[in-house]
């Protein structure tokens, strides 16, 4: 999202030196020969942008209807208690895609290709551009290399690097901001095909003279920072690390290039990642969709509600074409939000749930998340226990009987056995986060939030009180000093962040206290 001049010279603090031995491990691993052990498996992994629970009709509190979605999940699993290891974009997709916490490899706030320079920069900035929600931190940054060094490191083992050792045809088809340098590139990263863009956002389709999209614009402070980047710079659209031209409307390019991959390669073993921008801003929405809310007069609202409708049905083409092409018996296809719905917007909610994007509260890390896979997996099931995004990677490696790399900690599970109930119980002892001076554990029905930056830790039963209003904190003090002390405990097992945020986000709870989060 930022938006300032020229990196200034920020010392050794912020330098980004490679893991030396992960990246020997990495490379071996890779290296070796590979013959799956499990019979032929396609695998399709569709990610929401900031879509939350509350914006698709596949859970009660739903606001929206996504008839697809409710399809998919009505023919595969649910997860009532899906979360995912961020409440923002980029570290809650290195988590997705390796399988582990990306605390663990120091990928823990947004890269950011800018940062303020000077004091001039800075007092300007903070004068003009910060809103009381949004706090500019100070001017000391990264050497430019290190910014341009931001990413996901080299020494990380990626779904789509398994899959293509494995023999599978990989391809990808949306927003990776996981970096821009050509080292982890997609295309460099284990997928054959790539289109898409490697910053947090790029335009939908022009803004001029194109009477088929309403362009909507927000009252709040960042948006126009993304209009005026458009698709310049890393929000440029790029096949192949090559920048492309495309009048299309990207969440129709995105899944037409998916089905045409599909029809490609559905001879072979495939992945498809389709990662939507939809319904992330900026808003821009086709006329056919906002059409379709005749009802909503808050043209905010109704361009969100078009966008997530634009996102179900591009999820019911690409269902549509493997029905059409007899793969869906042998395909599975996951769905899952990178994070809950961003209340900044002004265009959604996560009730019943607190907070949203950039908290640590159920908002913001609670998402839709389901599996279809008819060969194994029973439809119409709904699994209620804490299941996390990491469990993708260890789920897709032993249904494709692809091994996962035992020279680090794999924090998955494969969920299958679980929903089968060929095993018992809860698939993770306990779930944490942490993002800087904020950061969370649930445990069992508990959840403990602490914010160094306010001096706040909150206890929670999440399962009693889903919408965290009553703080358990001074009726259960062993609790608190148990949970911290295993939240500790996590984080001493994790590196320090590889990169500084740039600004905090304040989100002030139902009890009036203010909680903080760095992006």
């Amino acid at each position: 999202m930022v938006l300032f001049g020229a990196c200034a010279t920020g010392g050794e603090q912020y330098r980004i030196r490679p893991d030396v031995r992960s990246m020997a491990g990495r490379d071996a691993f890779l290296s070796r020969p590979l013959t799956p052990t499990k019979p032929r498996l396609n695998v399709v992994l569709i990610v929401a942008d900031d879509l939350g629970r509350a914006d698709t009709s596949m859970y009660p509190e739903g606001r929206v209807a996504t008839p697809n979605l409710d399809a998919l999940a009505d023919q595969g699993v649910r997860y009532g208690a899906g979360y995912v290891t961020a409440s923002l974009c980029s570290p809650s997709r290195a988590g997705l895609l390796t399988g582990r916490y990306q605390n663990r490899f120091g990928h823990e706030v947004q890269p950011h290709d800018r940062y303020v320079s000077n004091a001039f920069e800075y007092f300007f900035a903070r004068m003009f551009m910060t809103t009381e929600d949004w706090k500019l931190l100070s001017y000391k940054a990264p050497d430019a290399d290190d910014v341009q060094r931001q990413g996901i490191p080299r020494s990380e083992v990626l779904l789509p690097e398994l899959l293509q050792r494995a023999g599978y045809a990989t391809g990808m088809f949306g927003k990776w901001h996981l970096g821009w340098n050509d080292e982890v590139q997609p295309h460099r990263r284990g997928f054959d095909e790539f289109v898409g863009f490697y910053e947090a956002y790029s335009l939908y389709a022009s803004p001029i003279d194109r009477p088929d999209i309403v362009n909507q614009r927000l009252p709040e402070f960042s948006d126009r920072f993304i209009w005026e980047r458009g698709r310049s710079n890393i929000s440029s659209l790029v096949h192949n690390g090559k920048v492309i031209d495309e009048p299309a409307y990207l969440t129709d390019r995105f899944t037409d290039d998916a089905i045409a991959f599909i029809d490609q390669h559905q001879r072979e073993p495939f992945f498809v990642y389709l990662p939507y921008q939809n319904p992330h801003t900026p808003f821009q929405a086709k006329q056919s969709d906002y059409d379709a809310f005749p009802d909503e007069k808050d043209p905010i609202r109704r361009t969100y509600l078009a966008l997530i409708r634009s996102l179900d049905t591009s999820v019911g083409r690409v269902m549509k074409a493997l029905d059409d092409r007899g793969l869906t018996n042998d395909t599975l296809v996951i769905f899952i939000s990178d994070n809950g719905g961003a209340l900044y917007t002004r265009a959604t909610t996560n009730t019943p749930f607190q907070g949203g994007k950039f908290t640590l509260f159920e908002g913001g890390v609670r998402v839709p998340f389901v599996m279809r896979w008819p060969a194994q997996l029973p439809a119409g099931v709904r699994f209620d226990e804490p299941v996390s995004a990491l469990d993708v990677v260890a789920t897709v490696a032993a249904a494709a009987g692809v091994p996962l790399p035992d020279d680090r900690v794999m924090d998955g599970v494969d969920l299958v056995p679980f929903v089968r109930g060929e095993k018992q119980g809860a698939p993770h002892e306990a779930l944490f986060w942490r993002a800087d001076y904020t950061s969370a554990i649930r445990k069992g029905p508990l959840k403990l939030i602490r914010d160094r930056h306010s001096d706040v830790t909150a206890l929670f039963d999440v399962v009693a009180d889903p919408g965290e209003t009553k703080d358990l904190t001074s009726t259960r003090p062993d609790d608190v000093k148990r949970l911290l002390g295993e939240l500790d405990a996590w984080s001493a097992q994790c590196a320090a962040p590889l990169w500084p945020a740039v600004m905090d986000y304040r989100f002030v709870a139902s009890d009036g206290r203010e909680y903080w989060y760095p992006l």
